[in-house]
């Protein structure tokens, strides 16, 4: 089978279609026959090689992904799901383990929820990864109905789905974007939208005086964004926290892969997606052989949606 394969650690160029056996799943797994994949930070993180000292020793190549969608194609013992049934998955690539983006792939049973009903496969692939991302960061903060958030990198995948929970929710939302991207952030649902970079906290401040009560920092701002939070509030991290907090404001790390056999979660998030609560964006779709354009473009910045490689 066919997978995009990470041959050595490097640039985009390092990425090549490879190969592969087929692995069969084992009891409590499935292995799915990808139709789409998406391209995410981590990808690139993985393939530039910031994890290296994890791969001493596992021969390349390594196959990354963390999101896809797909139909069943075999299943192992003690599984529900059936053959042919129309998913969404989480995959989290490790040493020895594959990711997303391959023809075929297996994964815990507990990590597939059904496609959105009316989705594509491209659109279901923007959801796994990303929207429980986004669930995990609002209930690490677990604001009341009438609860103030802050959002920073609203425009892109996981503050875009903050955003429309959020207001599911009853929460009032602040959040940041550049001009060419308020029109957008506003159709998701924020309240309040200020110009993003380094006058985000000071702009949210301004038009929360008292402070929001918490923020999910999608934008990796740090400290730069603490001023815009309340005495006492909470921060959410998606990749780490640079820095030390301040005034009490509660520092949450959200981890997707620790919470990737979520299925009760990816299910709940799949049924608002087929009832169009949550927008799925597809930004550009990629053969295998042009996902060294998709890291391209995804690391060039500016990509509102999920690039998506399509098998």
């Amino acid at each position: 089978m066919r997978a995009v394969g990470i041959t050595r650690f490097g640039g985009p160029e390092v990425l090549e279609v490879v190969e592969l056996e087929d692995e069969a799943p084992a009891p409590g797994q499935v292995r799915v026959q990808v139709a789409a994949a998406t391209v995410n930070p981590t990808d690139t993180v993985l393939r530039a090689g910031w994890r290296a000292a994890a791969y001493e020793g596992v021969p390349p190549p390594y196959v990354a992904g963390m999101e896809l969608a797909g139909e069943v194609e075999t299943v192992g013992l003690g599984v529900s799901w059936q053959v042919g049934d129309h998913v969404v998955a989480i995959a989290v690539p490790r040493p020895g383990v594959r990711g997303a983006q391959a023809e075929r792939v297996v994964v815990p049973a507990a990590s597939l929820a059904p496609l959105p009903k009316g989705a594509s496969f491209e659109e279901g692939a923007t959801l796994p990864m990303n929207g429980l991302t986004a669930r995990l960061a609002l209930d690490a903060v677990a604001l009341s109905p009438g609860g103030v958030l802050a959002v920073t990198g609203a425009a892109g995948a996981v503050g875009g789905y903050v955003i429309e929970l959020a207001k599911l929710e009853g929460l009032r939302v602040l959040a940041d974007a550049s001009e060419k991207d308020a029109e957008l952030v506003r159709r998701l649902g924020a309240d309040v939208v200020v110009p993003r970079g380094e006058g985000a906290a000071t702009a949210m401040r301004a038009a929360c005086p008292e402070g929001v009560d918490a923020v999910v920092d999608a934008a990796l701002m740090n400290t730069a964004i603490l001023p815009a939070v309340r005495d006492g509030g909470a921060l959410v991290a998606l990749r780490g926290f640079q820095g030390e907090s301040e005034r009490d404001i509660a520092v949450h790390l959200v981890l997707v892969a620790e919470h990737a056999t979520s299925s009760r979660a990816l299910e709940d998030l799949s049924k608002l997606a087929g009832k169009g609560r949550l927008t799925l964006r597809v930004a550009r779709t990629f053969p295998p052989e042009q996902a060294a354009e998709a890291h391209r473009l995804l690391e060039a910045g500016g990509t509102r949606g999920r690039l998506v490689i399509t098998f």
